[in-house]
């Protein structure tokens, strides 16, 4: 029962804040105490209450978003534990949509991509572990492990009525961000694939515009975020700006006046004027959204593929006295519009849907990138 009076006062600090009368907010406490004690009692199996309590903190929290959870004390350690060298993963950035884990993005040239998982999957088997009722975090320790092991996902996909299954191996994940190449038929388009935002993108960003620029008489850029899942905003700030002579980039607003901001372009367009279009698809998510969003918003590239996936909010860990933590929304990010990316994400200029079940980016498959490159010859 001590657990239970522990939990309750719990929930009272909780909401504190929430406009509920105080008679309303103690009637909402004691039924969740009458709750638990009626499980406690009545409910057919043993239940380890401390589960039970972890359960109704993280069911708090994921009320408030996909991207808001609890970890418990062991699981935030193990979150914070250097393993490189040690456990792989699968190269997938996954999210939370009505209690279901989904792939945000499979990242280029990782197991995961290559076994054929695509954005917008659905993850409902990990092992033999079903995934429904598990936070985003405790399906992130199931995927992770030794690297060289391999793992069994079921996978639920739009239009397709059976399950798939893959066998993964995990493997250390590293990713180089950007990566470029001469496009078009007439050998004058820079095509750049930018894969996440990391703390050296821009620097790499800017070398192969760089490069481009001294080989050969470039007509326009064909800039590549498809199942790009996002990273560091200063790094969507600082390669938006590349494009950019001045105005608003991004602006984020929070509860705290240190989450609320502003963020503009400094003068200087580094390919001066010249034409851009940006590739995105369901997997273009946070950073790329920003990216994307504000080229669109300031008339400077066109937006080319399909819907963006509508990650607009940024997080924070928080620890807590117990050695656990919350990760909590803080603050969303808007648009030179003043436009919210959050679930509604970024709307092509052009719809152009992948084609094809062999469809691979940046292949001559690749219907979407063939659409960009006509598009510097009409």
């Amino acid at each position: 029962m001590k657990k239970f009076l522990i939990s309750i006062i719990f929930f009272s600090n909780l909401f504190t804040n929430v406009s509920y009368s105080k008679n309303d907010l103690y009637e909402k406490i004691d039924l969740f105490g009458e709750v638990l004690e009626n499980i406690k009692k009545e409910y057919v199996d043993d239940v380890d209450q401390a589960e039970i309590m972890d359960s109704a903190i993280n069911g708090v929290l994921q009320s408030l978003d996909p991207y808001s959870a609890y970890m418990s004390p062991e699981l935030f350690k193990e979150m914070q534990t250097d393993t490189k060298g040690e456990f792989g993963g699968l190269g997938i950035e996954i999210g939370m949509e009505s209690g279901v884990v989904k792939v945000i993005s499979p990242i280029d040239d990782t197991p995961a991509a290559k076994a054929g998982i695509k954005a917008g999957d659905y993850i409902v088997k990990i092992g033999n572990e079903q995934v429904q009722g598990k936070s985003l975090l405790e399906a992130v320790k199931l995927m992770r492990g030794p690297v060289g092991t391999s793992i069994d996902l079921t996978i639920r996909r739009k239009n397709i009525k059976k399950p798939l299954e893959f066998k993964i191996v995990r493997k250390i994940i590293e990713v180089k961000s950007v990566s470029s190449k001469i496009i078009g038929d007439e050998k004058n388009l820079g095509y750049i694939r930018l894969k996440s935002f990391n703390e050296n993108s821009d620097k790499q960003f800017l070398k192969s515009v760089k490069e481009f620029e001294k080989k050969t008489k470039i007509k326009g850029y064909v800039l590549d975020l498809r199942n790009n899942p996002g990273g560091l905003l200063t790094q969507a700030i600082n390669i938006t700006d590349f494009f950019l002579d001045d105005g608003e980039i991004v602006s984020t607003k929070g509860r705290k006046v240190s989450e609320t901001r502003k963020f503009f372009a400094r003068k200087g367009d580094e390919i001066k004027g010249k034409p851009v279009v940006v590739l995105i698809n369901n997997g273009s998510a946070s950073a790329s959204e920003i990216f994307a969003g504000a080229l669109k918003d300031h008339k400077r590239a066109i937006i080319l593929g399909e819907n963006s996936y509508g990650k607009g909010s940024v997080q924070s860990i928080i620890p807590l006295r117990n050695g656990g933590g919350i990760r909590l929304t803080i603050s969303k990010y808007y648009l030179p519009s003043g436009k919210s990316i959050s679930e509604v994400g970024v709307t092509p200029d052009i719809l152009v849907e992948e084609e094809g079940d062999d469809f691979v980016i940046n292949t001559e498959k690749d219907n979407q990138l063939n659409y960009a490159i006509k598009l510097f010859n009409s």
